[in-house]
């Protein structure tokens, strides 16, 4: 449980009584608001590192009075610590040097504006930032900007149609540089339903610089207004087919892959085995794998998942680059980029005459982004199950590396399946989400 009182004297000239990784961090925020040494804070009464189950150990809350010659309105202004290193005694983040990030590399902040008569700011971003930061420490995947957050729920708890997000650049938060590695400060910016299917469809920084040009969807410093009830689409009909159609048909999409309740059968025969590498199959138990495989095909689809100039999937290999990079900092499935990772050789490849695809109707409905924004642009796309150690990947003829093939358009590769799109035998469903659901053993 949290909760909120003002925050310690380290402003204050006490700065020495406190870990160096929160006093580089403070010493932004004071740059400014000099006017406010002490904000709000909301503490988690109970640290993570003494188990308890919030991992930030406080979100610093600050008045901004906005600027109207630059159209920024008034608001309030969060800021989370402890996704970064704050104490460097590897009591939360393993130290790696002061050349990389410290910690997950960046802390998240939030823009709400500040409604007539507030007189303290709302605490519920508080627990927005918690729930995401747990996200982040349990799966070790990072957050980048331009990512897409599906929330399906009002951020406050409300009944407002702000219930997603996208993530940018704080505009005013600089990178700092601490004695436990650099931090960067990601913003999380309300939007609507349909502002984050639009972001899916082409990406999240076009979106972004369209809510900055409209002035109650977020204007140049993106502050979520939780009473909004237009979209940007509903303000400016245009919008939607003058910018994101055409930069769907121009630039494609961004999003090259996706967390997803998806699973693949092949057709082409009936298991020989208990040890048939077989994705995971509604209804029956799939082959548990090693942790040395899960590992493998991770770092596989990481790497799969890099955004270039030209496509490229990971090759099979046996030699391991980037030896230097912690494996225990995973990056986002979301993200634009990834780590230039090159996996161990992993199990053999087959190739099948026949595949049925499933997948919930969250993931069926990314198909013809699948098609349209990525395929057409001789790119790949990937879903990546939340349920387990499987992943189906579309590629085109374009894509190097890929072990699929116009010839043997099916190839599996352990429980990652890979699909190049021509008219061959295929069978997709779309099922609710209660059959994805099932335990994995």
């Amino acid at each position: 449980m949290d909760e909120m009182r003002p925050s310690s004297g380290a402003h204050l000239g006490l700065a020495s009584l406190f870990p160096p990784g929160l006093q580089a961090i403070y010493g932004e925020c004071r740059r400014h608001y000099p006017d406010q040494p002490n904000p709000l804070q909301v503490t988690a009464i109970v640290k993570y590192w003494l188990g308890g189950p919030d991992p930030l150990d406080y979100i610093s809350m600050y008045r901004n009075m906005g600027c109207p010659a630059l159209d920024v309105q008034e608001h309030w202004h969060y800021v989370s610590l402890g996704l970064s290193d704050l104490y460097g005694d590897n009591r939360v983040h393993e130290f790696t040097g002061q050349e990389g990030p410290s910690g997950f590399g960046f802390e998240l902040t939030f823009r709400l504006k500040r409604e007539a008569g507030e007189t303290a700011p709302p605490t519920w971003p508080a627990e927005l930032m918690q729930g995401l930061s747990r996200y982040v420490f349990q799966s070790e995947n990072t957050f980048c900007s331009g990512d897409h957050i599906s929330w399906h729920c009002p951020l406050d708890n409300s009944e407002s149609r702000i219930q997603h997000m996208l993530l940018t650049e704080d505009p005013q938060m600089q990178p700092v540089q601490t004695p436990f590695g650099i931090v960067s400060f990601l913003q999380i910016v309300g939007v609507c339903t349909e502002e984050l299917q639009a972001a899916q469809q082409w990406n999240g920084q076009g979106i972004l610089d369209l809510l900055r040009g409209v002035h109650v969807a977020g204007g140049p410093w993106l502050i979520t207004d939780m009473r909004r009830g237009e979209t940007i689409f509903d303000i400016d009909p245009h919008l939607q087919q003058e910018r994101v159609d055409k930069g769907i048909e121009t630039d494609g999409s961004n999003l090259s892959g996706v967390s997803a309740k998806c699973a693949w059968d092949d057709l082409s025969r009936p298991p020989e085995d208990e040890d048939d590498s077989r994705s995971i199959c509604i209804g029956s138990q799939p082959r548990r794998l090693s942790d040395k495989d899960t590992e493998q095909i991770r770092e596989a689809l990481r790497k799969g998942l890099e955004i270039n100039s030209k496509s490229v999937l990971p090759p099979i290999n046996s030699q391991r680059h980037n030896q230097d990079r912690p494996l225990s900092r995973k990056d986002s499935l979301e993200s634009e980029s990834s780590a230039a990772i090159v996996p161990h050789e992993l199990v053999r490849t087959r190739q099948l005459e026949s595949v049925h695809l499933k997948f919930n109707q969250e993931s069926g409905t990314l198909l013809p982004l699948c098609l349209r924004g990525r395929l057409l642009h001789g790119r790949h796309f990937t879903y990546k199950s939340i349920n387990g150690d499987t992943a189906i990947t579309f590629v085109s003829t374009g894509v190097e590396g890929a072990f699929a093939t116009e010839e043997h358009p099916y190839a599996a590769h352990g429980p990652w399946l890979q699909y190049s799109w021509p008219d061959k035998k295929l069978k997709i469903s779309v099922l609710p989400d209660t059959v994805f659901d099932s335990p994995l053993q």
